[in-house]
């Protein structure tokens, strides 16, 4: 049985939320967030909490019941306080900066590149080396992430790239002399 689809969601103060006709929305402080809802599950909202139910409890039901709560908390979430990601570059001379809705990376390429922040995501750049991405859906940020990420993935060797705040990269021994 799915554990996490059981829980109940709590609703904040100030955050209202309506579904009509299988899409909920989601309104709070920070913006406004919709999503169609798969037609099995059945929301029951009440003031200050939703239930996800689903009907009967086979696998594929209670796997879409879990999926279905952790997407409306994250919306209710996002509404309410917002997501925040820390993006880390290492590396000499590698730099970023915020130009209006735009990053400007300079990542050892021999042009420096733009890369245009979709709507919804704000980003703020620390000391030209810590990029703080932010927005209210969390998928639309961690996509943002992953894409600026790849621009210059960390290398095993000496650790240079862009990497998340919490990452970890294991270095490797480079080579050795043979005497």
């Amino acid at each position: 049985m799915s554990r996490v689809g059981k829980k109940p969601i709590q609703i904040p103060e100030k955050t209202t939320v309506t579904l009509a006709n299988a899409v909920l929305t989601v309104k709070g402080a920070k913006g406004t967030l919709t999503r169609s809802i798969h037609p099995t599950v059945k929301l029951d909202i009440s003031d200050s909490a939703i239930q996800v139910n689903i009907p009967d409890q086979d696998r594929k039901t209670r796997a879409i019941q879990g999926l279905t709560r952790s997407l409306v908390a994250n919306m209710v979430i996002g509404v309410s306080s917002g997501f925040e990601r820390i993006l880390e570059i290492n590396g000499i001379g590698y730099r970023a900066e915020v130009k209006g809705k735009s990053i400007v990376f300079n990542l050892g390429y021999s042009n420096p590149i733009n890369f245009d922040l979709p709507d919804g995501i704000d980003a703020q750049v620390d000391k030209n080396t810590i990029v703080k991405l932010s927005g209210i859906n969390k998928e639309m940020l961690g996509q943002t992430a992953a894409s600026i990420r790849s621009l210059r993935p960390p290398e095993p060797y000496k650790g240079k790239g862009i990497k998340y705040a919490e990452e970890y990269i294991q270095k490797k021994a480079g080579k050795t002399g043979t005497k």
